[in-house]
């Protein structure tokens, strides 16, 4: 519809009113009720805190020095209330943003306009991709979309998302919503999708405000008869700064995030939205947050009613503020802060300085400034535009890891495998593939959907659900593979198994699902191909050595367009190129790992966690994936001249040392020269592909107590190259960044001795006497 003159004159009186209307909405996509400072209200001439061209703290202590006690304890909550007499409106603070807008929180709501938005691959999948731009290209289009649903009044700004916790136990029912198992990887992702979301605004402005949660050492939610409310983490200072600490400090750091959320748990005692040195001394004092901390909701009910940390709640109530929470999410401050004041428990001053970081937060998103702003015309059109939806696409494709392909049976070939008998409790399924905290997905494909494109399809689910607990189906499901030219099972999990507040208790296929894999593939006439739909990581060693089983794919969940992306692969329109983000562990792990340890490290006859760690069998190891075409690492530049002058330099600074290690804090960092090293990636197949280079490094085994590190990952860097083709890939290689180890006192040290750096079939030496050695 065209909103000009020639439109609005057509027709009688009534069709140019409505005509009006309609162009009303298109042209502003919103009759939302402005948030504050509505110049139609007469209030923003005489109240300095609607004023945009006055400083934002002026504004904001303006606004604070205006409200009264009772007022001021009503914006400590989730809920906010309105201010009437000040034009101030009503907000919610809560609102999700995981892996597209989700209507999980209160905040958002789908309907009428806004029937859904692009849900992308779970975090576990994108995660996979090992591509930073990726993730900073969804967090724009997220963030698109949540103000396209705020200027619509369905959707507020503030986006308690991501989750940047460490997958660091493999049957942790929310591991799906992390980016994985090594801190390097979490923290990329977390400073990537913030920056997305929060966007580049001028000024210190945000195009919505996004959260890192949840903090510290949270990965327990139900587990033998231990939950999230009552765990306490016992966490070691060395554990806490090189592994759970890590990403958050990357959000802050990086990422300049606006807020982060404090968690259930217990550290060592204390529950975190009540620890001051967590909060105000490390978040706020030491990474110098400029947003607002909020706790996970009812947060801080829980460490009274449950804990029973503090005698009264109004003691809870000012523990939190005082140690540096800012916002509750839940009622508990609305009611049992004024009480805590009149006690002398709390100052009106610690209600202030909370209600200074939130309020600052809502001014750089634009929530005073009335109708003006950079992102006033997003709405409708703006929600699943085609280009969302193939982004979604292809972070699924991105995603999506190749685990076994014995023979080259993938790809399939359309000409070849003109029938596809495809099978299992996950062949057909749509919500499924978005995995937890999403929204209203656009649209979907599933897996039986997209291999219809390519071929004609037998579909039998073979279980009645992932839980498969009989098999009455698998005759016929036997009887489909003997008739196909091949086989395509979708097994795996879903969120009656891993989610929220249910935790797995092991690690293999739920019910009769590794019977039915077994039987199909013996039954079947042609290839066999499992996919896995998944979080966590599945002990599937049986599929792994059976030679009937060609081939195994892991599609995590893989988003509204994850049976599209799926079936891309299997057909060879796309080359797999995705790596998981997390070792798969065989099952008799987890029965030498109890989840309440929260040790990384192995001691006696505990194993460690992660691969930094662990040092025992593995069903696929971290960073594993395999694709269609054969890729190559070599320097392109020897050694010597590459790092000739600057390794000089830096083996001088590093290495002339006659202690064990140097600290970090005494290393005068700014002075080392960086070593780049230029890494030659071949294609040495027949297809395009994407690759990805790992940076390993492997400190020396010293005296320094308790390092006991296999290897880390320092640097990872995401590359496309055509078939026959090379890139070149630069890695620069920062002493104290890269080649520090965290002592048991929690201190990061740069170790005397050998480092040994790994990059895919290269490996590199540094030590006293000697630049780099390179074998292949």
């Amino acid at each position: 519809m065209s909103c000009n003159k020639r439109s609005l004159l057509f027709g009688k009186k009534v069709v140019v009113i409505l005509v009006f209307l309609l162009c009303l909405v298109h042209s502003s996509e919103s009759l939302r009720p402005l948030f504050a400072c509505n110049p139609a209200n007469g209030l923003t001439r005489t109240l300095r805190f609607c004023r945009v061209n006055v400083p934002i703290h002026v504004r904001v202590q303006d606004l604070i020095g205006r409200l009264t006690l009772q007022e001021k304890i009503r914006l400590l909550v989730n809920n906010a209330a309105a201010v009437p007499r000040l034009g101030i409106g009503g907000y919610e603070w809560w609102s999700e943003a995981l892996h597209g807008v989700s209507d999980v929180g209160p905040g958002a709501k789908f309907g009428g306009a806004f029937p859904g938005a692009t849900s992308f691959p779970q975090v576990i999948t994108t995660a996979a991709s090992f591509n930073q731009s990726l993730w900073e290209e969804i967090g724009r289009v997220v963030s698109d979309e949540a103000r396209a649903m705020y200027n619509g009044g369905v959707a507020g700004l503030t986006y308690w998302s991501p989750n940047v916790n460490i997958l660091r136990d493999p049957r942790w029912g929310r591991g799906q919503e992390t980016p994985g198992e090594d801190p390097v990887v979490a923290g990329k992702y977390a400073a990537s999708y913030v920056r997305g979301l929060q966007g580049n605004g001028a000024g210190n402005r945000l195009k919505v405000a996004a959260c890192c949660k949840h903090y510290t050492a949270y990965d327990l939610d139900n587990w033998n008869g231990v939950d999230r409310f009552h765990f306490n983490a016992k966490v070691s200072k060395q554990d806490l700064e090189d592994t759970y600490n890590v990403p958050f400090k990357s959000c802050v750091y990086e990422g300049k995030v606006a807020s982060v959320m404090c968690s259930y748990n217990q550290v060592n005692g204390k529950p975190t939205c009540a620890d001051e040195n967590l909060l105000k001394n490390t978040i706020r004092g030491q990474w110098r947050l400029n947003g607002y901390i909020v706790s996970d909701c009812d947060s801080v009910d829980v460490f009274f009613n449950q804990q029973h940390y503090t005698t009264t709640p109004e003691e809870a109530a000012a523990a939190s503020i005082k140690a540096g929470l800012d916002l509750d999410c839940g009622p508990f401050l609305a009611i049992f802060t004024e009480g805590a004041v009149k006690k002398g428990l709390l100052t009106e001053n610690d209600v202030n300085l909370a209600l200074a970081n939130t309020i600052t937060v809502q001014m750089r998103l634009g929530m005073f400034d009335g109708n003006l702003g950079p992102y006033a015309n997003l709405g409708p059109r703006d929600v699943c535009t085609l280009a969302h939806r193939h982004l979604a696409l292809q972070a699924a494709h991105q995603g999506i890891v190749l685990l076994k392909n014995s023979g080259r049976s993938l790809p399939l070939s359309p000409r070849r495998h003109r029938t596809i008998a495809v099978i299992g409790p996950n062949s057909d399924v749509t919500e499924t593939m978005i995995g937890n905290y999403a929204g209203k997905a656009c649209t979907y494909t599933t897996p039986l959907q997209g291999i219809a494109r390519y071929a004609r399809t037998l579909h039998q689910d073979g279980c009645a659900g992932v839980a498969c607990r009989g098999n009455q189906g698998f005759g016929a499901a036997e009887a489909a593979a003997r008739e196909a030219d091949a086989t395509v099972l979708v097994m795996g999990l879903d969120q009656s198994i891993e989610a929220e507040t249910r935790d797995r208790t092991g690690l293999l296929l739920p019910g009769y699902q590794q019977e039915l894999v077994t039987r199909v593939a013996q039954a079947s006439k042609g290839p066999v191909i499992l996919v896995l739909m998944s979080g966590g990581p599945i002990d599937v060693t049986f599929a792994k050595n059976n030679p009937r089983v060609a081939a195994i794919i892991w599609a995590g969940y893989p988003g509204q367009a994850g049976g599209a992306a799926i079936a891309n692969i299997i057909f060879g329109a796309v080359n797999p190129g995705g790596k998981l983000p997390m070792t798969w562990y065989p099952q008799d792990y987890v029965a030498k790992v109890p989840m309440t340890i929260m040790a990384m490290r192995a001691y006696g006859n505990y194993p460690g966690r992660t691969y930094r760690f662990y040092k025992g069998p593995v069903v696929f190891p971290f960073g594993f994936g395999l694709s269609y075409t054969t890729f190559t690492h070599s320097l392109a530049q020897s050694p010597l001249a590459q790092l000739s002058v600057s390794s000089k330099k830096f083996n001088s600074a590093i290495f002339n040392s006659s202690s064990d290690s140097i600290k970090v804090s005494h290393a005068n960092c700014g002075t080392f020269p960086k070593m780049s090293l230029h890494v030659e990636v071949s294609n040495t197949g027949e297809f395009d592909g994407t690759h990805t280079v790992f940076v390993f490094a492997e400190p020396p085994k010293n005296r320094i107590k308790g390092l006991d590190v296999n290897k880390q990952l320092i640097a990872f860097e995401k590359v496309h190259v055509t078939a026959g083709a090379k890139r070149t890939v630069q890695v620069d290689v920062d002493a104290c960044k890269h080649l520090g180890v965290v002592d048991e006192y929690g201190r990061r040290r740069i170790p005397m001795g050998e480092h040994k750096l790994h990059i895919g079939d290269l490996f590199f030496f540094l030590s006293r006497n000697n630049f780099f050695h390179s074998f292949n």
